[in-house]
């Protein structure tokens, strides 16, 4: 493991470079530094390889500085940015390999400080209080959020991002950029990549500008959003399966035609436009001292620890990230920009596989760290703020809230604490599925299994030890020619300690009760599903992601079938761009290669689920006595 080597920071940079963390860690990495102080990270082992992952990135020192400055527009000196992003300096990793505990901030690996550096951090402030932004955004409101602060003891004030004109902050950073474009450069027109919320930015700045714009939009890329481009008069150009594909033929027209590209996150004078929310935030709350920020590309962010670290450095900047999209969180701990092999798209705002230079290169000097939340927990914080406010965030607008209600019950934190909602550009058709999980991130609903015998008043003595006093909300059930009936149900809960003292008491009665409320298979899949195994050897449970378009799902049949039965099929649209479908395969263990292969030609993200105690329970082999594998009272889901 590489050494650090540490200099003292100016004041702008927060102090608690490394953070330290839980005891619980399955694997601890000792990053030693010259002083003989350690740093401890918490790894987890990789999905897909064997072994743990074992952790090499650190740096020695700062990366090279670009050269010369980049001239932008009539007069407008960009500054030098260090290049950390180079060819073969990229890391993958996967999402699971690094999971914190709640509450918890994953370790900064930060290098030299050079007076370089504080250059450019002058220039980002200057650049921030010069941002011209308020053409098309307004200073949105902050709100107190005085149910929130009874209900969790944490003084939560939302930044209504969300009632921008665009319902995003991204116009203030396509703005400031688009506003710097030279004339003779302006009048051949703009171009972007945006399946979201900077296409709308980006359109809306064109238009107050005058100028043309085309915005390149991947082809799973909902109607509803597409149309809300074209009503700002903005040309769209369906082009690429995914982001990546999609903002590579933005670069490419661009160079044809002669277009100024607007890049979404990774540009000093974007930052510098994102930067006039932190500016906000001071002078609307002087008393502030957290500052939770949604973390996807890192341009919010960025701005944000930019203006806030050189006026109040002592105020917390505390970056959020979907635990499937942790792509910040990784690129900070190791000391060098990583690219997440796969990325959960639920909060498709921040559903980012890698971070910018520009924003990472911020990112390292200033922010305090960066955290991680569960996709239920992201649910319960967009109906906690429609109960506050009647208004209804989209995950990634969420993420700042719901990470500000958890660091701040674990922590105890007394005061004023700043969530960003950053947006409210909800597809209507995902409340079915954040309704669903809302109760589950609030501790008001747990799914549970349990298995009973199957003979006749063993269902009412299953309801009686439950307890009369319980609410049900969800039941399943169907009866098969096995000996035991597994029961799949859902319960209201008020007090945790309860939940807990329920399933003891099943247990003791012989009832093997499971809690199923984390298991995502379950959760979107699984729950929805009656009708129980019926016994087919050698079956595998696949999870996979289907783009929501036309012939995708034949792409998929194509690869896989009929060489392979498929034995059962779940999915329910969720309004995202990819859906995930759950598949049952009959394949024998000789012939698993095969699949695997098939299914890697599709280019589609998958997951073999077989070995989930949820599935192996309701649909699998241990079911329907087709396996040798058997559940004790104290295993766990893997």
């Amino acid at each position: 493991v590489a050494h650090f080597r540490m200099a003292a920071a100016p004041c702008a940079a927060p102090r608690g470079v490394f953070a330290a963390a839980s005891a619980a860690q399955r694997l601890r990495v000792n990053l030693g530094r010259r002083d003989g102080a350690s740093v401890h990270a918490r790894v987890a082992p990789r999905v897909r390889s064997r072994g743990s992952v074992t952790v090499r990135a650190a740096i020695t020192d700062p990366p090279e500085i670009s050269s010369p400055p980049k001239v932008q527009g009539p007069a407008v000196i960009l500054p030098q940015v260090p290049i950390h992003s180079e060819a073969g300096d990229i890391m993958d990793v996967f999402p699971e390999d690094m999971i914190l505990e709640p509450g918890e901030l994953g370790a900064v690996s930060r290098g030299v400080m050079r007076a370089e550096d504080s250059e450019r951090l002058n220039w980002y402030l200057r650049a921030i209080l010069t941002a011209n932004v308020y053409d098309v955004a307004v200073q949105s409101p902050l709100d107190a959020a005085p149910k929130m602060a009874e209900k969790y003891g944490v003084k939560i004030h939302l930044k209504r991002e969300d009632l921008q004109p665009v319902f995003s902050f991204k116009l203030r950073g396509a703005y400031n950029r688009m506003a710097q474009i030279s004339k003779e450069s302006l009048a051949k027109g703009v171009i972007c990549s945006s399946a979201g919320n900077h296409a709308q930015g980006t359109a809306l700045a064109a238009r107050q500008l005058g100028c043309d714009a085309v915005i390149c939009m991947p082809v799973t890329t909902p109607g509803i959003k597409v149309e809300a481009v074209r009503r700002l008069g903005a040309t769209v150009a369906l082009e690429g399966e995914n982001y990546d594909a999609c903002q590579a033929y933005a670069k490419r027209r661009a160079e044809e035609e002669g277009r100024t590209f607007v890049p979404p996150f990774d540009d000093p004078l974007v930052v510098a436009g994102q930067g006039t929310v932190g500016m906000e935030v001071v002078r609307q709350l002087p008393s502030v001292e957290y500052v939770f920020v949604p973390v996807g590309g890192g341009g919010l962010i960025a701005g944000i620890a930019a203006y806030i670290k050189s006026i109040r450095p002592d105020v917390k900047v505390i970056g959020v990230e979907p635990e499937g999209a942790n792509a910040m969180l990784q690129s900070l701990f190791h000391g060098k920009i990583c690219r997440l092999n796969k990325v959960d798209g639920f909060a498709d705002g921040v559903a980012v596989r890698q971070v910018g230079d520009v924003c990472f290169d911020l990112c390292q000097q200033l922010v305090d760290g960066v955290m991680t939340v569960k996709t239920d927990e992201i649910c319960a914080a967009i109906k906690d703020v429609f109960e506050e406010t009647r208004s209804i965030l989209e995950p990634a607008g969420a993420v700042a809230v719901a990470g500000a209600k958890l660091y701040g019950q674990v922590h105890g934190i007394e005061g004023n604490v700043v969530a960003i909602t950053s947006g409210a550009n909800m597809n209507f058709d995902r409340l079915r599925v954040v309704s669903q999980l809302a109760d589950g991130g609030l501790k008001q609903e747990a799914t549970l299994l349990s298995i009973i015998p199957e003979r006749n008043g063993s269902f009412k003595h299953f309801v009686e030890l439950v307890g009369t006093d319980v609410n049900f909300t969800e039941f399943k059930y169907r009866v098969t020619e096995s000996e035991d009936a597994v029961v799949l149900y859902s319960v209201s809960v008020d007090d945790e300690k309860d939940l807990e003292t329920c399933i003891k008491i099943l247990r003791e009665n012989g009832i093997n009760t499971e809690n199923l409320t984390e298991d995502e298979a379950t959760q979107l899949h699984l729950r929805h599903m009656v009708g129980g195994s019926t016994g087919v050897s050698n079956e595998r449970c696949y999870k996979v992601e289907i783009p929501e378009r036309a012939g995708a799902l034949d792409t998929f049949l194509n690869a896989v079938s009929p060489k392979f039965q498929i034995t059962m099929t779940h999915y329910r649209s969720d309004g995202t761009a990819q859906g995930k479908v759950l598949f049952g395969i009959k394949v024998p263990d000789t012939e698993r290669p095969a699949l695997e292969q098939a299914l890697n030609s599709t280019e589609m993200q998958w997951e073999d689920m077989t070995d989930t105690m949820a599935f192996k329970l309701l649909y699998g082999c241990e079911r329907s006595g087709a396996c040798e594998i058997n559940f004790g009272a104290d295993e766990k889901l893997t």
